[in-house]
């Protein structure tokens, strides 16, 4: 990794989960500490990198039908390192108009996402903590691109179960809710523990060890995070199964223990 992407409060000892997804992503911005931690993860998940990309396949598919329906506003939330396929390019070539907040408290997501978002005036990437949505909906450069009287696209992919149950998850997901106007959208994926319990129990003491837990949930939980919203077709589904390109198949979808839905405010 280049110095300059090192911002020097960053405790590189300590596995960030935004760094070793990177990894599993095969991104060049984590530390020897965050490439351990997904070693452990790929012994305990050998398809690790696989389910990465399967989630990140889901969120860019998502974004591509919510921009085609008309929606212009997508705020990131829980965004990480920005990689290929970000939700701003998948946007943008959709409606060229859309505008994109990210959201990530992690220093290096933070300072990477700066400076490939710079010159681009219809993004923004706010420090902030999505256990504190009323800062982040009353931040400034949200509210120079996301008009509330306007819907927009709340995505919390892959970033819910990194929250405890005390931490109230729900109380996230109805905070935003509650701030967005009618035809607004809410995209989530989150772990399950449903088809292998002992694998995601692993998985979650290896993120004991990182910056935020992997809390997995029940598909009846991760539905009550769409309550007050509309689902789409095909409802909370495992993350390939949501809206495949034409002539993708999927084998065994169970294996990828995490499930994807997308919501529509009536």
């Amino acid at each position: 990794m280049d110095s300059e992407w090192i911002p020097p409060e960053v405790d590189s000892r300590r596995p960030s989960v935004a760094r070793v997804y990177d990894f599993l992503l095969g991104g060049a911005y984590n530390f020897a500490s965050d490439r351990d931690l997904a070693t452990g993860l790929l012994r305990v998940e050998p398809q690790a990198r696989e389910l990465a990309r399967a989630n990140r396949a889901f969120l860019r598919r998502a974004v591509r039908t919510l921009a085609a329906s008309g929606v212009a506003q997508f705020v990131d939330i829980g965004s990480g390192i920005p990689t290929q396929g970000n939700v701003h390019e998948v946007a943008q070539s959709v409606n060229p108009d859309a505008r994109v907040v990210y959201v990530d408290n992690d220093d290096v997501a933070v300072a990477h996402s700066r400076a490939i978002l710079a010159g681009n005036d219809q993004t923004a990437i706010l420090q902030a903590d999505m256990r504190r949505p009323a800062d982040i909906l009353a931040d400034p450069e949200l509210k120079r691109l996301v008009d509330p009287s306007e819907p927009v696209a709340f995505l919390l992919v892959a970033a819910l179960h990194l929250v405890k149950p005390e931490e109230d998850p729900g109380g996230i997901v109805a905070a935003f809710r509650d701030a967005a106007a009618p035809g607004s959208h809410l995209v989530v994926s989150h772990l399950t523990h449903e088809a292998q319990p002992g694998k995601t129990a692993a998985i979650g003491k290896l993120y004991d060890r990182a910056s935020s837990p992997a809390v997995a949930r029940s598909h009846a939980e991760i539905l009550r995070f769409f309550d007050g919203w509309e689902l789409l077709d095909p409802g909370l589904v495992y993350v390939p199964l949501w809206r495949p390109d034409e002539g993708e198949t999927v084998d065994d979808p169970e294996r990828f223990l995490v499930y994807g839905g997308v919501g529509r405010l009536p």
